[in-house]
């Protein structure tokens, strides 16, 4: 918005049209439908669409193999990418369910492991810990979890936030906006999911990805030294936010009180 950039929330486009103004030149015109079925009309030069992409399965020879396909277009596979066939394996966007580069790199690991050994051990393809990152200004990054599916799975949740704008490498390189938000069980500092939005984004997600797929918890990421001045930092931070939160009162209380005696 700063950069002067209109959202326009829970509109849909109906229709676009090309008009020409009274200098001759070309432009174009969107029709939204606002939820209330209002009609807004929005005229633009260039247009991006920016609504996925569709796997594109034909002309390799599927239809004559009769590779199945899904609902969606994508090629069925089992949980060890192979098609109907054994010995033909799919992976990436044309197969699903997430069109994302390092998802395809994750799912190629899979199919080449199994087609080479499967014979003796296969593996399922892991997606229990998938990270994603959305390259906007600031990006926005997320891993597990987040509120509303931590509800809809009915866990019970505490919600950890520390704001990057109190990092010192954030202020020092004029980047010190967006936070990092990471969901927990109740009392626990398990990590169910990471939310970061702000600059690198992406980069700081891959400490809560590893952290993730591993087990570790917020304790362990507090326990480890990060470097500083850096942006690694915030990692950190969080995790000590989350402590501070789940302090043992009653103990700080006793150990306050002692040392109160002790200096008597």
């Amino acid at each position: 918005i700063a950069d002067g950039v209109e959202i326009k929330l829970e509109h849909k486009a109906m229709r676009f049209e090309s008009i020409v103004d009274a200098n001759g030149k070309t432009m174009g015109k969107v029709y939204l439908d606002f939820h209330n079925e209002q009609q807004v009309t929005v005229e633009f030069d260039a247009v991006l669409l920016a609504l996925g992409r569709v796997a594109n399965v034909q002309g390799f020879g599927l239809e004559e193999l009769g590779i199945t396909t899904t609902a969606r277009g994508t090629v069925e596979v089992n949980d060890y990418l192979q098609t109907q066939y054994p010995n033909i394996y799919a992976v990436g966007d044309v197969v699903g369910p997430y069109q994302l580069t390092h998802a395809a790199s994750h799912q190629a690991w899979y199919a080449a492991v199994n087609g080479l050994f499967g014979q003796f051990k296969r593996f399922k393809a892991d997606y229990s810990v998938m990270p994603a990152a959305t390259y906007t200004s600031p990006e926005v990054a997320r891993v597990g979890l987040n509120e509303k599916e931590a509800t809809a799975q009915g866990i019970e949740f505490d919600v950890v936030t520390y704001g990057i704008d109190d990092l010192d490498r954030a202020i020092t390189d004029g980047e010190d906006h967006g936070f990092i938000k990471v969901i927990t069980p109740k009392g626990k500092d398990t990590i169910l999911g990471a939310t970061i939005v702000g600059t690198n984004a992406g980069d700081l997600l891959a400490e809560f990805t590893l952290a993730m797929r591993h087990n570790l918890g917020l304790n362990k990421i507090l326990a480890t030294v990060h470097p500083y001045p850096t942006m690694s930092e915030a990692v950190k931070y969080t995790a000590g936010v989350w402590k501070r939160n789940n302090a043992p009162e009653k103990l700080l209380e006793w150990v306050a009180k002692y040392h109160r005696w002790m200096r008597k």
